[in-house]
């Protein structure tokens, strides 16, 4: 029973964190990722790594760079 009581404990904590998120910081990427999958966000430096659109905001859909801003 003691560990189920600390798994709990422990979701707690961790649903706490994340609700009290406020910010996110994304790191510009100089490289593309290694393993792209649907559904990331990424900032790219627009430089060294240009997905298509120049530096930004660029979301993978469908098997593709979609720049989101």
């Amino acid at each position: 029973m003691a560990i189920k009581e600390f798994q709990r404990e422990e979701e707690l904590k961790v649903t706490e964190v994340i609700r009290s998120v406020n910010i996110i910081h994304i790191e510009p990427l100089h490289v593309a990722p290694g393993k792209p999958r649907d559904g990331d966000i990424v900032l790219a430096d627009g430089t060294d790594w240009d997905p298509g659109s120049g530096a930004g905001f660029y979301g993978r859909y469908g098997s593709a760079w979609v720049k989101l801003g």
